[in-house]
């Protein structure tokens, strides 16, 4: 993986995670609660999506084996799921693709632990995410440094997350409302273009019997 590839990974998993929404949905569903509290739910939701992400890392490429997929097919399909994440991205929207709906957030409100649903799931590891990884993997299918390097940048962003998770309060005073949604359609037309970009080489994967 060259240094370009490797920038551009670590950009579509840092997009496609959203540290910074991520923190701003665990500060309001974390409102009530004390730093302790607040900083149980951080670890738990980490350490529980790095394990479902990194497992899908694992049993991604045998996964679409045994469907018979292909990588060329999956990679058309989740060029268009990433860029419906990133129309919701830019809209503001929650879809449930990449974060938690109305309804799941006001379920959320009356739970105590928050760090299975929605914070590991669908927050940080959700379709999107799970989507990435397997897209990631099945590129660097056979290449040892690469499939490692993927591994790497999971490592990097989900650490990134949870430093995010322990500074959301300050994170929420720094951007506001309104400063996490300029961020949020930022990143999302940059999702976009790459989505567009996993079509594209899908689809001349296809053509090219790649």
């Amino acid at each position: 993986m060259s240094f370009a590839q490797w920038i551009n990974a670590l950009i579509v998993v840092f997009v496609v995670i959203d540290p910074p929404g991520v923190a701003a949905m665990f500060a309001a569903l974390t409102r009530a609660g004390d730093n302790h509290y607040r900083r149980r739910m951080a670890v738990k939701a980490t350490l529980l999506s790095a394990g479902i992400l990194f497992v899908f890392a694992f049993i991604g490429g045998p996964l679409l084996n045994s469907l018979s997929v292909s990588v060329p097919a999956f990679k058309i399909a989740g060029g268009i799921l990433l860029f419906l994440v990133a129309i919701d991205m830019i809209f503001a929207r929650q879809s449930g693709l990449r974060s938690a709906t109305v309804r799941e957030q006001e379920e959320a409100r009356f739970k105590e632990d928050i760090s299975v649903f929605p914070l590991a799931f669908p927050l940080i590891s959700g379709p999107g995410a799970l989507t990435t990884v397997i897209l990631l993997t099945g590129s660097a299918r056979g290449h040892l440094l690469q499939f490692g390097a993927v591994l790497v940048i999971l490592a990097i962003v989900l650490a990134i997350t949870f430093v995010a998770l322990l500074a959301s309060g300050a994170i929420m005073r720094l951007l506001g409302v309104t400063g996490s949604n300029v961020v949020d359609r930022l990143l999302g037309v940059v999702l976009a273009a790459m989505a567009v970009q996993f079509v594209i080489d899908g689809v001349r994967s296809v053509m090219t019997g790649g």
